[in-house]
């Protein structure tokens, strides 16, 4: 195996516990909310947490899991933002936050994701539920499946909205975080997201974010708010700075300002503490040489994951060291392990990342053998 040393100082975040960060705790980070959670997007790290596992009533923030559900459906190819959506009695009567649509009245996926992305509207969840699932019921029974599949093992949802009074419609502030760090995967939700003011019906509904974060916040992207008087205030908001996005939860605080400022203060402990260490190297893999094979050479391509969460304060020098071999004999298949790239602080391993083979490399024939000799012998 021929090791080939690439060395780059980088400012960079490394952490000799980088592939398991601590969640910090109440004696560095403090906030008056009884449930949080800080979620850093790209690998999932929890930067911190407080009772976040705590079964509570999430009103509102429920439909961070029916916005995913439609924005599948649409990626997908089963919908599309411009398919329309007829609203049912059903969905006509609920109350709580609405743009007051009539039974009958038809509007746009598109623009139903925008006013329940905006202004939370009820009736426009309702109506989508039913259009993608023939029934709130129905489209409910797809939430869990989706909750379980994401491993938000103490969620229950009874409806779309979070309107309900049952007491077995309940999830966690961990939970909140594990499905809003799908939803924004999905980068088609954030157009409506971050739309701070807006109109629908030709100008004559207006639309303000129940979210004041978009306004007033720098980078935010996102995500749900939510009250009623049993959950009381909620908030699922998300952000980006410098290509590094931050979830922060926060559940049953007692009152909107509680919540958005322990958002804000999560959000800003994440950008001022941390950031990402890229997993690739700044300069290109290079090719492998083949033997036998309809290709001369492979190309490796990355695996694993794109980066780690770090802390700024420990900065320092990243080596990135390729392990490959200096050639390789077909066939090759599409996705194979070629070798490994590993990811040093100075002589602290941070991380190994694998490198497959980009394409597939066919064993030569014996004639295609010999048609290749002869084209190289008479320069063809």
């Amino acid at each position: 195996m021929k090791r080939l040393l690439i060395a780059a100082i980088i400012t960079a975040l490394i952490s000799a516990k980088a592939m398991a960060i601590e969640p910090v705790g109440e004696e560095t980070l403090t906030i008056p909310v009884p449930s949080a959670v800080l979620m850093e997007k790209t690998t999932g790290e929890v930067i911190y947490e407080k009772d976040s596992h705590t079964k509570r009533a999430p009103a509102s923030v429920t439909k961070i899991m029916t916005l995913l559900l439609v924005i599948e459906e649409i990626d997908a190819g089963r919908l599309t933002e411009d398919d329309t959506v007829v609203c049912s009695s059903h969905a006509a009567s609920m109350g709580g936050s609405q743009i007051w649509l009539e039974e009958g009245e038809q509007m746009t996926v598109g623009d139903m994701l925008k006013a329940v992305s905006v202004v939370s509207a009820n009736d426009c969840a309702v109506a989508l539920a039913e259009h993608i699932a023939g029934s709130e019921e129905g489209f409910v029974n797809k939430m869990n499946a989706r909750a379980a599949e994401l491993g938000m093992n103490d969620t229950h949802f009874v409806d779309c909205t979070g309107l309900t009074d049952d007491p077995t419609h309940l999830t966690t502030a961990y939970d909140i975080a594990l499905m809003s760090r799908e939803l924004i995967k999905h980068d088609r939700i954030k157009k409506y997201t971050t739309i701070w003011m807006d109109t629908l019906r030709n100008g004559e509904a207006e639309l303000v974010n129940t979210n004041r974060l978009i306004r007033f916040y720098k980078g935010a992207t996102g995500l749900k708010t939510g009250f009623t008087t049993t959950a009381m205030y909620c908030l699922s908001a998300t952000a980006e700075r410098d290509g590094t996005e931050y979830i922060a939860v926060v559940m049953h605080g007692a009152t909107s300002d509680e919540r958005f400022e322990s958002a804000k203060t999560l959000l800003n402990f994440a950008f001022a503490n941390y950031a990402m260490c890229p997993l690739r190297s700044p300069k290109p893999l290079p090719p492998v040489l083949v033997s036998l094979g309809n290709c001369d050479s492979v190309q490796p391509v990355y695996g694993g994951k794109e980066g780690l969460l770090m802390e700024k304060s420990k900065l320092g020098e990243l080596n990135y060291e390729f392990d490959l071999p200096d050639t390789l004999e077909a066939p090759i298949s599409e996705g194979e392990t070629l070798g490994e790239m590993i990811v040093y602080s100075g002589d602290t391993e941070l991380a190994r990342v694998p490198l497959l083979a980009g394409s597939e490399v066919k064993k030569l024939t014996v004639i295609n053998f010999y048609g290749k000799m002869l084209s190289r012998l008479f320069g063809g």
